[in-house]
């Protein structure tokens, strides 16, 4: 599933192609992915014109003039590929399946809107994203999953006290579950926790409550820093997203722990682990990353 520097990277090249483009029709063959009242579509959505392209946690929200909003989640296998009308340039984010190049629709279609200019495809071969209209007003406090996220993690005003509290509320979960936990803060998955902890040289079965303000403060920073990296590069090349141009991004050439198994550790030479924690793979060095306890 993507994290919190893939959706903000094809967020943002999808930004500068859709904004001010109006939706002509729109047609699908899943209702599941698009589990939306016909006569709003009809009403609302068709005709109506693209406002920007927002993130918020995974999920991209997409406020159209019409009053109401495109809710995106591309989940595990989900894309937004983008075909222009009078030109061969395409833009594609998520699965990298030949999809992103090959002619569309296709098996894995499952909406399609016309655009002004283009053509904005839906394509999820697991069915497991979707596409839901909400009402624009309001909507990260009206729609469920939006509301229940937590803070932005590269935001300005997100600070060392609000992750420190957050966490202090599940001080017997182990840290690894508490920043996956998207209530926490919003965003991060897999990659960016392997790595935040170990820059912050933290054991991911370490309890929350075992862990000290200093390494605290250590995640905190790790996390932001890693994220940011991750932008700058294009998201990570993990072999399930790409950008919105269609690349891979290039942030896992440089990961230090996450997917290097059986590989030395670059500070220590210690053999990295795969250990399971939080139900997920975890990446670990067992020397840089000892499991402690208070005492």
């Amino acid at each position: 599933m993507p994290e919190l520097p893939e959706v903000e990277t094809v967020r943002a090249g999808l930004a500068e192609i859709l904004v001010d483009q109006r939706i002509k029709s729109v047609s699908t063959d899943w209702p599941k992915s698009f589990p939306n009242d016909p006569k709003i579509v009809r009403d609302k959505v068709v005709e109506s014109t693209i406002l920007s392209v927002d993130r918020r946690g995974k999920a991209l929200i997409i406020p159209l003039s019409g009053g109401y909003s495109l809710l995106i989640h591309l989940k595990m296998t989900g894309q937004l590929v983008y075909r222009a009308r009078n030109s061969a340039e395409g833009f594609g984010g998520g699965h990298p399946t030949d999809s992103l190049i090959h002619k569309l629709p296709d098996r894995s279609t499952r909406v399609i809107f016309e655009l002004t200019d283009g053509t904005l495809f839906f394509n999820d071969q697991r069915k497991f994203g979707y596409v839901k209209l909400e009402k624009s007003k309001d909507i990260y406090k009206t729609n469920a999953f939006l509301r229940k996220l937590g803070p932005e993690p590269l935001t300005d005003d997100y600070t060392f006290e609000m992750f420190k509290t957050a966490l202090m509320k599940r001080q017997n979960t182990t840290i690894k579950a508490a920043i996956l936990d998207q209530t926490v803060l919003a965003g991060v998955g897999n990659i960016y926790a392997d790595e935040g902890l170990f820059a912050a040289r933290i054991h991911p079965s370490t309890r929350v409550g075992d862990i000290s303000t200093i390494k605290l403060k250590r995640l905190y920073n790790a996390l932001r820093e890693v994220m940011k990296l991750s932008i700058e590069l294009g998201g990570s090349s993990d072999r399930n997203y790409v950008d919105a141009k269609g690349n891979k991004g290039s942030y896992l050439k440089f990961a230090k722990v996450f997917r290097r198994e059986k590989q030395p550790c670059i500070n220590c030479k210690t053999e990295i682990k795969k250990i399971r924690v939080a139900g997920r793979g975890t990446h670990v060095c067992p020397h840089c990353q000892k499991l402690t306890t208070k005492k």
